[in-house]
């Protein structure tokens, strides 16, 4: 089981990592800080550079720590109030991403609360630097609440542009 949590890990928090940088960088081929500014402007999350640095910076301390197997539920957290926030304002389409579905935000999502869930098993450095009993059931619940309430607090932000007729 360890083994197959550490793989999850790093596939999981590697990948949302590499999204925060596409964001960020520009690096995977992603459109960088000033890109990505100017979608989130266009999603009516403005002003736009804030809004994409936290989330970029979000996705990528979120995928280290997942990776890395530190401080418990708190890399899902973030994850999941930034995968609530995608599906909201940017999958909303259906469910599959050939549509631009909900299916990555849900899958990234339900990823990180199934490791917030289990824990990170004994080859991460929570258990390396003893933190595993930390993280209780209500510690766990409670931090995947908060990620949920930051992402609705995050899309209650959000500025949708009204389209009138002439």
């Amino acid at each position: 089981m360890d083994l197959g949590f550490l793989i999850a890990r790093i596939v999981l928090g590697a990948l949302m990592a590499g999204h925060g940088a596409q964001k960020l960088f520009g690096w995977f081929g992603g459109y960088g800080l000033a890109g990505t500014s100017g979608f989130f402007e266009n999603l009516g999350f403005r002003p736009g550079r804030l809004f994409a640095t936290a989330a970029a910076t979000g996705e990528i301390a979120s995928g280290l720590l997942i990776a890395l197997g530190l401080f418990g539920p708190i890399g899902p957290a973030i994850l999941v109030s930034i995968m609530l926030v995608a599906a909201v304002s940017v999958h909303w389409h259906g469910v599959f991403a050939a549509s631009n579905g909900v299916e990555l935000p849900l899958l990234y999502a339900t990823g990180a609360i199934a490791l917030a869930l289990s824990g990170f098993g004994r080859f991460s450095l929570d258990a390396v630097l003893g933190l595993g009993s930390l993280w209780t059931p209500a510690v766990v619940a409670g931090a995947l609440a908060a990620g949920v309430a930051g992402g609705i607090a995050n899309l209650s932000l959000r500025r949708r542009t009204e389209v009138t007729a002439n």
